[in-house]
């Protein structure tokens, strides 16, 4: 059986269904509907306040639906215990760091929870993989430095470190890059994406920033006020006419000279007040 877009259901790795959910009788989403396939990179546009970060805690699990179906690698949600759920997806969030009280090491290790036994004990290999993702994020000199003492950047290569020990199958992205200078958050989305291609995992990730978001993720989803406004190809989505509809102002849309992903310039003057 193929699915709408074409591909077989088995390379689906999320899959909602007229999701919805309210807060306090406020309605945060309203019949989303999307599904990401297998080694994606996908990204969940909005304004703040949209529902992008409840969507996240819903595909995630922590969140439940009041309406509708999330399924994860063709298991609804709710039927994976948190070890087994745990073994499979991994969440990257704005700050996800304790803040203090752990070295950077420890921090890497805790990534490996999931498969530990009753007793603590792990796999066989462990220190030789939580060593080559440090090594390969550059943290091996900051091994036993305490996470309070890290700068931003530093800190976020450590919690992508922890995710990565973790090997999921699927990685959920909340805002990432929110905290992080320019510099640094091209170095956090390359990271992402190399991980992402050797590996054949698939992304979902809540993003702020369109420009970045056009040059990472192959398809897009933009909500606002938790209903889904479009979904598409960086160029389907990332357009002046929508993205003035969403977000009420309206940019100049150009191709990156690098990759040819649109970009947006904000206009100045385009105020009311």
């Amino acid at each position: 059986m193929k699915h709408s877009g074409g591909y077989r259901p088995e390379e689906v790795v999320i899959r909602t269904e007229r999701v919805s959910k309210s807060f306090g009788g406020d309605e945060a989403l309203h019949d989303v509907s999307f599904e990401v396939r297998r080694g994606e990179f996908y990204g969940i546009l909005g304004p703040n306040g949209s529902g992008k970060s409840t969507l996240l805690r819903i595909v995630s699990g922590v969140e439940t639906p009041d309406t509708g179906k999330v399924e994860v690698e063709g298991r609804a949600v709710a039927s994976y215990n948190r070890r087994a759920l745990a073994q499979r997806v991994a969440v990257l969030q704005q700050d996800a760091l304790p803040p203090v009280g752990f070295t950077v090491r420890e921090v890497v290790e805790m990534g490996r929870y999931p498969f530990q036994s009753w007793l603590g004990d792990d796999e066989p290999g462990t220190d030789a993989l939580i060593g080559s993702i440090m090594g390969r994020l550059g943290l091996t000199g900051l091994a036993d430095r305490p996470v309070e003492r890290l700068s931003g950047g530093e800190r976020q290569r450590v919690a992508l470190a922890k995710v990565m020990a973790q090997q999921p199958k699927l990685l959920l992205l909340d805002e990432p890059t929110t905290f992080l200078d320019i510099g640094y958050q091209v170095q956090m989305m390359d990271y992402i994406r190399a991980w992402q291609k050797e590996d054949g995992l698939t992304v979902a990730a809540v993003l702020h920033d369109l420009n970045l978001a056009a040059q990472y993720c192959s398809r897009l989803l933009l909500i606002s006020r938790g209903h889904v406004v479009g979904e598409g190809t960086p160029g389907e989505i990332v357009t002046s006419q929508l993205i003035a509809d969403v977000y009420g102002t309206e940019p100049i849309v150009l191709p990156h000279p690098d990759n040819g992903a649109p970009q947006i310039l904000l206009r100045a003057g385009q105020s009311d007040s």
